[in-house]
């Protein structure tokens, strides 16, 4: 019998690929050490998982991310924390008034050692609009033909902060902090999930700027076709958040989006993300990634029980 089969949780898969609802628990109250195996499987199974109406505290979203890894600290540029909790970023429609939504992204690629997970809580939400989108990219790679994986598994790729169309090539002083303290790393385009073993199409539009040791134009091109697979629908889940709701993704096998539709509401949509510490991706052939620019994004917790 497997952990699914024998779990006391009640998990509805969503998609065929990709996300599940998780029922049957209360995040308000410590995880035992059954419940959490079980969450953790979900979460390697459905690459992002769901939860409906957990009410729950910023201390209370913090100790359930602390029994999946070492939160890190918000984020390493723009993590505006509520006062008294720097492991939480707090994400709010008003800093992005004007934009159409971010571009596919897995969260922090730019860093030697992006985060292994993301939790997401929903803080203040609009009754409608607001939703995101997440893609499995293990899914991608699976299905990419024979001839264009053997392709892609020998291929490396630069990660930075502005990624691919160089969104931070301006004068904002979000821009002038990634200038001052950059962050970059090469990662395989194909790296291996360090729990599953599966493949992973590792790239994205967010934070991946170019195919290294190809030219520029080959690189644009490989690019494109690669964020076509990632965010092609039939690896997709769409998410709409309640009051209450919380998503928790496996940062090493997906990217999320958000279509940006809460650019023209009038109100607010507030969420609160904690990222986890994660491992030095490796590629197919046990090669690690390799640092170009700044500092692993290590954990940023505070004990248990002492103040926030």
């Amino acid at each position: 019998m497997t952990v699914l089969e024998r779990t006391r949780l009640d998990i509805r898969p969503l998609s065929v690929f990709t996300g599940a609802e998780i029922h049957g628990v209360d995040l308000r109250e410590p995880l035992d050490d059954d419940t959490t195996a079980d969450i953790r499987a979900a979460l390697l199974r459905w690459k992002v998982i769901f939860f409906r109406d957990q009410h729950i505290s910023h201390a209370q979203h913090l100790a359930f991310a602390r029994r999946f890894g070492k939160p890190t600290a918000a984020h390493p540029y723009d993590g505006h924390p509520p006062e008294g909790f720097p492991q939480i970023r707090t994400i709010s429609s008003k800093s992005t008034t004007g934009r159409r939504g971010d571009r596919w992204h897995t969260d922090v690629t730019g860093v030697i050692n992006p985060p292994a997970g993301s939790i997401l809580r929903a803080g203040k939400v609009p009754p409608y609009g607001g939703d995101t989108l997440f893609t499995n990219l293990a899914a991608a790679y699976q299905h990419l033909s024979a001839p264009f994986r053997t392709l892609v598994d020998g291929l490396w790729a630069r990660h930075q902060f502005g990624g691919y169309n160089g969104d931070l090539d301006n004068a904002s002083i979000y821009a002038s902090k990634v200038r001052s303290n950059p962050n970059a790393a090469d990662h395989a385009v194909v790296r291996v999930h360090p729990e599953t073993g599966e493949r992973v199409l590792f790239v994205n539009p967010g934070f991946t700027r170019r195919i290294n040791d190809v030219a520029e134009t080959e690189s644009r091109h490989l690019l494109n076709l690669l964020f076509e697979e990632i965010a092609r629908p039939e690896y997709q889940v769409r998410f709409r958040w309640e009051p209450g709701s919380l998503a928790f993704w496996d940062n090493r096998a997906s990217a999320h989006q958000g279509p940006g539709d809460f650019a023209y509401l009038d109100t607010e949509r507030v969420l609160y993300r904690i990222t986890l510490e994660g491992d030095v991706p490796v590629g197919i052939d046990g090669t690690p990634s390799r640092l170009i620019a700044g500092q692993p994004f290590t954990a940023f917790d505070t004990p248990e029980g002492a103040p926030q």
